[in-house]
């Protein structure tokens, strides 16, 4: 993965937090301890989102084409 330089402004008190899981070895350094935090974020606001458009789902619409569906499949299946 291709990483790119950036210049960011941060609070004292957290740059100081940051520095110190770096000195108790938790980060090999501010980089990495900074990126980790970004993709947490990330990974959370894709999460919510995700959960955000599955709230506008109909379940009772949602069920009806899950057994649309698996009333076709079954249809194609062997008998035993």
């Amino acid at each position: 993965m291709t990483t790119v330089k950036v210049a960011i402004t941060v609070d004292s008190y957290l740059l100081a937090q940051v520095d110190a899981l770096v000195a108790d070895r938790v980060y090999p350094n501010r980089s990495k301890a900074f990126q980790a935090a970004l993709q947490e974020v990330v990974a959370k606001k894709r999460r919510s989102r995700l959960a955000r458009e599955c709230a506008k789902l109909e379940p009772q619409q949602e069920q009806n084409l899950a057994e649309v569906g698996l009333e076709q499949e079954l249809a194609a299946w062997p008998e035993y």
